[in-house]
């Protein structure tokens, strides 16, 4: 299944681990990931800073993508919500540890979050 970047020279140059657009072509299977938070397993556990609810939450992207028979490489969208736009540098850390060469269309949301002690949410696509 081919995954194209669309990235027009007309266009401002992608931000960093960032495309315009992704386009998923033929025949395909398509996994939407509802927002995560940085909840344990336990779902009541979570700790105080961003780096670790990022890291949990990226976890949990894996660990669905692996149940659905795919990797981060099958990401093709990323929405983030953070609570504070002090939070960008190390969101954009995290995302290139995790997806590495991908580059899938991403926004960014800084907002205020329904629990005043998470940090971030992060729902994603996934296509194979």
């Amino acid at each position: 299944m081919p995954i194209i970047k669309h990235n027009p020279t007309e266009l401002f140059p992608p931000y960093r681990n960032y495309s315009h657009a992704v386009e998923v072509k033929g025949n395909s299977r398509i996994l939407f990931i509802s927002g995560l938070n940085g909840y344990l397993a336990d779902g009541v556990t979570m700790p105080d800073s961003f780096q670790a609810q990022g890291e949990i939450i990226w976890t949990h992207i894996g660990t669905i993508l692996v149940s659905a028979e795919m990797g981060y490489e099958n990401i093709v969208s990323l929405r983030t919500y953070l609570s504070s736009p002090d939070y960008d540098e190390l969101n954009v850390q995290l995302r290139m540890k995790y997806l590495g060469d991908n580059k899938p269309a991403s926004t960014v949301i800084c907002c205020q979050l329904l629990e005043s002690n998470w940090k971030l949410e992060i729902e994603a696509v996934a296509a194979m």
